[in-house]
């Protein structure tokens, strides 16, 4: 990695000199501090990362200069589902996917050769051919699935997430209210809404149900990947 690093920054310093784009040492810098962090960063990020390495950038300077760098080819631009935009790697001849954690927000790079062969084979079925493409998998990391509370109320149930009816709480009424829905313990349901405020849409085999926030609260849940792992 010393290596490719190395590589890009000679790449970097011959067509920035080619180009005569301005403030080249400082550009250099952003390059630099870049190439260090293996993370996807926001220009936010990025400056203060920057500011910990002892140089004043302003974010203008900063977001241009990775406007540059994405023009040249140094940098990529993603928008990911929280809507922020991040800045990652590009390094010649590599390609890479991504998986998005919705609880920490965590992005994990990887890559699958039989993947990549198949995604062509596809095209090639269609008579399609493909220049670029990008996969993005949003679910729950294992470090969240690890640290996640065995048993929760519904509300704390992600958007998409598959979870397994354990008990009802809140006394009698409610019970009933959620026996005269059709919902009963032991019943695997998925969320399909749940914008963390007002009423959520719920499916329990092929059936669409929209509950209030206070009746979910009763209702205590167990992830099914926790479940299976156990």
């Amino acid at each position: 990695m010393i290596q490719l690093h190395r590589q890009e920054k000679e790449q970097f310093k011959k067509l920035f000199k080619q180009e005569a784009v301005d403030h080249f040492d400082d550009r250099l810098k952003v390059l630099e501090i870049f190439l260090n962090s293996e993370n996807h960063v926001t220009v936010g990020e990025l400056v203060s990362l920057i500011e910990e390495n002892g140089h004043a950038l302003s974010p203008d300077f900063v977001m241009e200069t990775l406007k540059l760098m994405c023009r040249f080819g140094f940098a990529q631009k993603n928008r990911f589902e929280d809507g922020h935009i991040r800045y990652e790697h590009m390094h010649l001849g590599h390609h890479h996917d991504h998986m998005i954690c919705t609880r920490c927000n965590a992005i994990l790079e990887f890559q699958n050769e039989e993947l990549e062969v198949l995604q062509l084979k596809i095209a090639s079925e269609f008579g399609f051919h493909p220049l670029q493409h990008k996969m993005e998998l949003y679910g729950i990391c294992a470090g969240c699935m690890k640290d996640h509370a065995r048993l929760m109320p519904l509300t704390l149930a992600k958007q998409g997430e598959r979870v397994k009816v354990t008990e009802f709480t809140g006394g009698s009424e409610s019970r009933m209210r959620l026996l005269s829905m059709g919902l009963r313990t032991g019943d695997e349901l998925q969320v399909i809404t749940n914008l963390g405020k007002g009423q959520m849409a719920i499916a329990v085999d092929f059936k669409r149900f929209v509950i209030g926030r206070g009746l979910a609260q009763k209702i205590r849940v167990l992830p099914i990947q926790e479940e299976k792992a156990c």
